[in-house]
């Protein structure tokens, strides 16, 4: 896993956490900054889920 990866997935359940919260609470706004971060965290992870593939597919070729 490279870093975006790991970022992105971190966003995604703190963003989960504060979106939860938000409905328990009965915090609107709360709850939708969590389902704001957790979407931003989905796009960071799939960058890095991006980066990895390519990394992957342009290493070395063996003939």
């Amino acid at each position: 896993m490279n870093k975006d990866q790991v970022k992105g997935r971190i966003k995604e359940v703190q963003g989960k956490a504060k979106e939860v919260t938000g409905k328990v609470i009965g915090d609107k706004t709360m709850e939708f900054k969590g389902k704001l971060e957790r979407a931003g965290g989905k796009g960071q992870g799939l960058y890095g889920d991006v980066k990895a593939n390519l990394k992957k597919s342009s290493g070395p070729t063996t003939r």
